[in-house]
């Protein structure tokens, strides 16, 4: 078991679109291995590669109740998005401590390439869709806050700097 340090915000990367995955190839699968490592210490329920450094389109979501059910997703899309919206805290361990409630589609379809290399597409509900949306949100450089109003942005990042010393 494999658990990485994630990167520690305002870090670069974290704002870095992350690079497209051409293969799926052994060192992806460890890396995806790790992020689920990760994941499941913070715990979580998703977990984009740019928030330990890896500058690759690489995600893993599990938001089953029992684990053990993570998907592994290189370049995930999303395909369509559901009219009606969900509203859910998010947070990310990049800035802990704090959190913000926001409004996603509450289901979405995405297409991904899959452990064997494939073209893959799924429909995410609930969690797991808000969870896919939020680490789409990383691969392309950013954080559930952008998503806030500039007032509630700065709220939370004043609340965030406290926090952290």
């Amino acid at each position: 078991m494999t658990v990485r340090r994630c990167l520690p915000w305002p870090d670069k990367h974290l704002r870095s679109r992350a690079a497209e995955v051409s293969e799926i190839t052994d060192e992806i699968r460890a890396i995806w291995t790790d992020m689920i490592d990760t994941m499941e210490a913070m715990p979580g329920v998703g977990l984009a590669a740019p928030q330990i450094g890896v500058m690759l389109r690489l995600a893993v979501v599990d938001g089953s109740s029992e684990r053990g059910r993570a998907v592994r997703m290189a370049n995930p899309e999303i395909l369509h998005a559901s009219v009606e919206l969900r509203e859910h805290d998010e947070a990310s361990p990049n800035l802990p401590g704090v959190s913000a409630r926001l409004k996603r589609p509450r289901a979405v379809t995405v297409r991904f390439l899959n452990e064997q290399g494939q073209v893959d597409r799924r429909d995410f509900v609930g969690i797991e869709a808000t969870s896919v949306q939020h680490q789409i949100d990383h691969l392309n450089g950013r954080m559930y806050f952008d998503n806030l109003s500039k007032v509630k942005r700065d709220m939370l990042l004043r609340k965030a700097r406290k926090l952290g010393g």
